[in-house]
């Protein structure tokens, strides 16, 4: 599949990356969004974490009346159950491993890659996570859900079946609501992933603690 490369905002270490973060936005969003919080991470600099952010293609969104924005994928329904559309979902997961392939090339082990999402992003990175073929460092997503849940036992490459996975929410969230996260939770922990699960007393949207605990679990992915 002939993919154009994402464009991105990047984040780079003092000294030489020993490992990368890529870490995809929400619907409407852009890379932008979430660039300014590596520093309110506070990791520790002998990591030296290079963090992407790429912007989602633009496309025309169904439920906000056609209008173009960058998405991930289409959302045709308020329904769940057939909310990501799936042709978008998969195009997505292609343009994003091309992504990670690029940083391999580049040096950065497999085993040094993180792949993570808010929402609409953290879709992708429960997709993409669970069906590459490259052992990764560590899965997070963020106040999202997952895209055709009952396919995963039969499509999950066990690359990563061993792969700690970050699942996070809003106790508040009025956008994909908690229990959606929770799911998407149940069925990682059904496969036997090995997931670490937050919640926290908030809406759509990431808070302090939440940051600190992102932060002591990308250090351990990443010690």
């Amino acid at each position: 599949m002939n993919l154009p490369a994402l464009p991105f905002v990047e984040v780079n270490p003092l000294t030489t990356p020993k490992a990368v973060v890529i870490w995809l936005h929400g619907l409407g969003d852009s890379g932008n969004g979430f660039a300014p919080i590596v520093p309110e991470l506070k990791l520790p600099e002998e990591l030296a974490i290079r963090f992407i952010f790429p912007h989602a293609p633009v496309r025309p969104v169904t439920i906000n009346n056609g209008m173009k924005m960058r998405a991930w994928y289409d959302i045709t329904s308020l329904d769940f159950n057939n909310r990501a559309d799936s042709k978008g979902v998969l195009e997505s997961a292609a343009m994003v491993e091309q992504l990670i392939e690029s940083e391999i090339a580049k040096g950065i082990p497999a085993e040094k890659v993180i792949l993570a999402g808010f929402s609409q992003g953290g879709v992708i990175a429960l997709h993409l996570g669970t069906r590459i073929a490259r052992k990764l460092a560590g899965i997070m997503s963020l106040s999202s859900y997952m895209s055709e849940p009952e396919k995963l036992m039969n499509e999950a490459n066990d690359a990563n079946k061993n792969t700690p996975v970050f699942v996070a929410h809003g106790q508040h969230d009025d956008v994909v609501p908690v229990i959606m996260g929770n799911a998407a939770r149940q069925v990682l922990e059904s496969n036997h992933y090995p997931v670490e699960w937050h919640d926290y007393p908030m809406q759509h949207n990431v808070c302090v603690q939440e940051l600190k605990d992102i932060s002591a679990w990308l250090q351990r992915c990443l010690a």
